[in-house]
């Protein structure tokens, strides 16, 4: 302690933690390099915040690792959803967080390391809408084999819809192309993409907007281009739609969402009119050949007639009619005839059965027995007297002979002895 007092110690410059946190914020911040950075890494811990739309999620490498948060207003602009394990080059500035002196990267921007971040929202849409079943083949219905009204949905000043229209006045004259112009890429196609279909579904039966089938698509370009029919939105209008929709997005190398959501996907504008329509040449001879054969099957049927007539008007029926009924009359005799002994033979065999049956009756009749001299004693119940126990002495009763009746009265009872 010198002279005055003072501790030496209480000179020395004593900083706060959060000043040194501070400190370290702002040297962070005032770095060249680390306001506007490159880093490569693979996602961990990925949370996507769902209530405020930030994303957290820890950069790494085989050498280290760094936190990182994505605020919702740069978030909102992916292509993409960022999952864990997922290789990715983002951009940012790194900074402090002075209450916890943690540094972080502050990312703006991110995109998939080594592959297009619109290849992979495609790769996970796609996953997603086919684990719905939006992709199933036994939801797709039938194109119809002869549709005479064709909505097309497309740009009106694109190579696409005057492909349709030539190669379908080409080959089916009969079809009525119906265009409902939309854009094709850029802000806004989306939405009039799928205004078109739900134009064309509300129609009612009768409307002469109402089609029989829809073609939706557009030339080739790149995935920038073709971005529009990468939406879910029109993937999940084209599904719930009543009308079956052909797809013809870009080139044959191309695919899209649209594609897998549609009842039949063409590689080519092109190719979805020639899917659409028949080929009204070979329509006309095939029903040349229709007609042909149905000509054919009707002279045969009808020379076959004639010969059957031709036999009819020769037959005995026609030509001798009294000598076709005298054989009919022959026949009618002979089943007669057969009738009747049929008859005989069963009225005797019922005749043998009745006198069988007779015989045993009448071997069973008690009159038998008495009319051959024995006598039956009944009480005056008229119940069978079979012992001397039924009547006691005094009891009235009735003696049934062959010839005749005789009441008495008991005047004794002798029990046999045995």
């Amino acid at each position: 302690m010198d002279g005055s007092g003072v501790n030496q110690r209480d000179r020395r410059a004593v900083l706060t933690v959060g000043q040194v946190n501070a400190y370290i914020k702002q040297l962070l911040e005032s770095d060249r390099i680390l306001s506007s950075i490159y880093i490569r890494g693979e996602i961990s811990n990925f949370t996507n915040h769902y209530r405020t739309g930030h994303l957290y999620f820890t950069l790494k490498d085989e050498d280290g690792v760094i936190q990182a948060v994505m605020f919702r207003s740069s978030a909102a602009k992916l292509k993409f959803l960022p999952e864990n394990g997922m290789k990715v080059i983002v951009h940012g500035r790194v900074s402090a967080f002075s209450k916890s002196g943690q540094y972080q990267i502050y990312v703006d921007s991110m995109e998939p390391d080594g592959i297009g971040s619109l290849y992979v929202a495609f790769e996970q849409l796609k996953r997603k809408l086919a684990a719905e079943g939006l992709f199933d083949e036994d939801r797709k219905r039938p194109l119809p084999g002869l549709p005479l009204k064709i909505g097309v949905i497309t740009s009106p000043t694109g190579a696409a819809v005057r492909d349709i229209i030539n190669i379908t006045k080409r080959r089916f004259p009969l079809a009525e192309l119906i265009l409902y112009p939309s854009l094709v890429q850029g802000e806004g196609a989306e939405e009039q993409l799928c205004a078109g279909v739900s134009f064309f579904d509300s129609q009612p039966e009768k409307s002469e907007f109402a089609v029989d089938l829809i073609i939706i698509g557009r030339g080739g370009g790149s995935i920038e281009d073709l971005w529009a029919f990468n939406s879910e939105r029109l993937a999940r209008t084209i599904a719930d739609c009543e009308i079956p929709i052909i797809s013809a997005v870009g080139h044959e190398t191309d695919f899209t969402i649209c594609d897998f959501a549609a009842d039949m996907r063409a590689p080519t504008p092109s190719a979805a009119a020639e899917l659409a329509v028949p080929d009204a040449a070979e329509l006309g001879r095939r029903i040349g050949n229709i007609v042909s054969h149905m000509e054919l099957a009707l002279t045969r049927r009808i020379k076959a007639g004639r010969e059957e007539l031709s036999e009819l008007a020769s037959s005995r029926a026609l030509t001798s009619p009294k000598n076709f009924v005298d054989d009919k009359r022959m026949a009618l005799l002979a089943l007669t005839n057969e009738l009747e002994s049929q008859m005989k033979l069963g009225l005797s065999a019922k005749r043998a059965d009745f006198s069988s049956l007779t015989a045993s009756l009448e071997a069973l009749n008690p009159m038998s027995v008495i009319s051959r001299g024995y006598a039956a004693v009944f009480t005056e119940d008229g119940e069978l007297v079979k012992s001397v126990v039924q009547l006691e002495t005094g009891d009235k009763f009735l003696l049934r002979t062959s010839d005749g009746r005789v009441r008495g009265e008991v005047m004794e009872i002798i029990r046999d002895e045995k």
